[in-house]
């Protein structure tokens, strides 16, 4: 059989990047992780080929070529997955669906003829089973959570690389914690699934063996949920890993307790990692208890984040605001914080409420709820009806990313930070795209762009205060560039 592994459009939104990968000449940040897993599940005889709409075009020739679609998606590709169906039907395919959009809202997809929804490890043998014998279901759904030690290493020679930033590996699902808000529990469990150390490797090593030395996201949505086997497996065997190696740095996804453990954030460090999303969500302590946020109560969150940057973690954060206990103070406050912690790279949203959340039923219950989350985290939209007014909580919301972005107060994060970050020991080698980058921000930021005076304040700066860290600085005045075009398309 011949398939067609379809990943949709992302619009143009905070983490695309789009507007920064064209410094370096990439097409997306990462190809899509989920579909060469799956690809390393169907069997060998099978002809596969991946598309992404992020990267290339789905053609007609694609579409006479195959025998069907397995096509997988997020919330916020939604429409872009529905024109991608809507095309293989009326290209006669038969199209199966799975991934988080379609786990949360299959029926909303008519024209799809088989879903396999859940972890795929566990949905995936079943329907293969069927279809062999041509009795596929509609639906194929899985109670318990699969074992990721039996997880394969994903297909990465489906993906065209030299398009994509960075790569993708995932060690564990899952998340000891319980935030209302959000959906992993519902979807992955409580307690943290690990691949072995041994899996990990066999990924890294693949994807070396391609020649990749860029960077490499652990797509985990919180690494640290299992903190002694990563401690005591899997950091240690990733710092031996990288000796003799060039390149290929880390970044991931942790609780903000990270903090709190002088050796792991060590060992992190030591295995190769340098960034660090982290989901801090509001400064407000009333907001932190009713979303059930337990590990961010009761902290100096700019302590917090200072001591990360200083054990060579940049620190990425994702902000929320809308929660019912917000006044109208909190966009200020969210403001000083931002700019006091020195997170450049700052997410703030308008709280959605996901299905499969207990936030959802709550205010499913009490009639509150509008239509679908977009998925979006920078659209000025929410699914909610909020306690404060609309109307302030549009204008707040929107004057919070006016100011973030406006460059002075951009370029003035940019330094905070980079007075507290340590050089981190595993670094991307320079290529000559990284050094056109350097070029093309001249001439876009330094030049062309209303940024040009405080471009060239940080310029100088970094030369002459941390220059080791000049390339990073470059890299966050056009990461700042990216974000000043999302934020001008949502909020004007």
């Amino acid at each position: 059989m011949k398939v067609l592994l379809l990943y949709p459009e992302f619009p143009d939104t905070f983490w695309s990047f789009k507007h920064a990968l064209k410094f370096v000449r990439k097409r997306a940040s990462m190809p899509p992780l989920g579909l060469l897993t799956v690809a390393a599940m169907l069997p060998q005889t099978w002809e596969l080929r991946l598309v992404d709409l992020n990267v290339s075009r789905l053609t007609e020739r694609d579409l006479a070529w195959a025998d069907a679609a397995f096509v997988s998606a997020m919330v916020v590709q939604r429409e872009s997955a529905r024109q991608m169906i809507a095309r293989c039907k009326q290209a006669g395919l038969k199209v199966v669906a799975g991934g988080p959009l379609f786990t949360l809202e299959y029926d909303q997809f008519s024209d799809v003829d088989h879903f396999v929804l859940n972890e795929a490890e566990l949905t995936l043998p079943p329907f293969l089973a069927d279809l062999a014998q041509g009795a596929g279901q509609r639906v194929y759904t899985a109670e318990g959570y699969a074992d990721m030690r039996q997880s394969p290493t994903p297909l990465w020679r489906l993906a065209d690389r030299k398009r994509y930033a960075s790569m993708g590996v995932q060690f564990s699902r899952g998340c000891p914690f319980n935030c209302d808000f959000c959906n992993v529990t519902s979807l992955l469990g409580h307690k943290p699934r690990t691949k072995s150390s041994a899996q990990i490797l066999a990924e890294l090593n693949g994807l070396y063996e391609l020649g990749w030395r860029g960077q490499v996201f652990f797509v985990d949505d919180n690494l640290i949920g299992n903190k002694k086997y990563l401690k005591e497996e899997l950091l240690p065997v990733l710092g031996e890993w990288h000796r003799g190696k060039v390149g290929m740095p880390f970044n991931t996804e942790a609780s903000i307790n990270l903090a709190d453990d002088e050796e792991l954030m060590r060992l992190m460090v030591a295995a190769g990692f340098n960034t660090v999303f982290v989901g801090i969500e509001t400064i407000s302590e009333e907001s932190l208890v009713e979303c059930d946020k337990k590990q961010n109560v009761n902290r100096d969150l700019v302590a917090d984040v200072k001591r990360l940057q200083r054990a060579g973690l940049e620190v990425q954060g994702g902000f929320i605001v809308g929660f019912d206990s917000d006044t109208a103070d909190i966009f200020g406050r969210q403001i000083e914080f931002i700019q006091r912690s020195g997170i450049v790279t700052a997410m703030v949203g308008m709280l959605q409420a996901m299905p499969g959340t207990r936030l959802y039923e709550r205010l499913a219950g009490e009639g509150r709820l509008t239509g679908a989350a977009s998925g979006d985290n920078v659209e000025a939209t929410t699914n909610i009806l909020p306690k404060m007014s609309l109307e302030v909580l549009y204008e707040g919301y929107r004057s919070v990313l006016r100011y973030l972005y406006t460059p002075e107060q951009y370029y003035a994060r940019v330094k905070t930070f980079l007075q507290e970050y340590r050089l981190p020991q595993i670094k991307e080698p320079l290529s000559l795209q990284h050094v056109l980058a350097l070029f093309r921000s001249i001439v876009r930021l330094g030049i062309i762009g209303r940024e040009r005076v405080e471009y060239w304040r940080l310029f100088r700066w970094t030369l002459f205060r941390r220059p080791e860290l000049f390339p990073l600085a470059i890299t966050l005045t056009i990461y700042g560039y990216h974000f000043r075009q999302v934020c001008n398309l949502h909020i004007g």
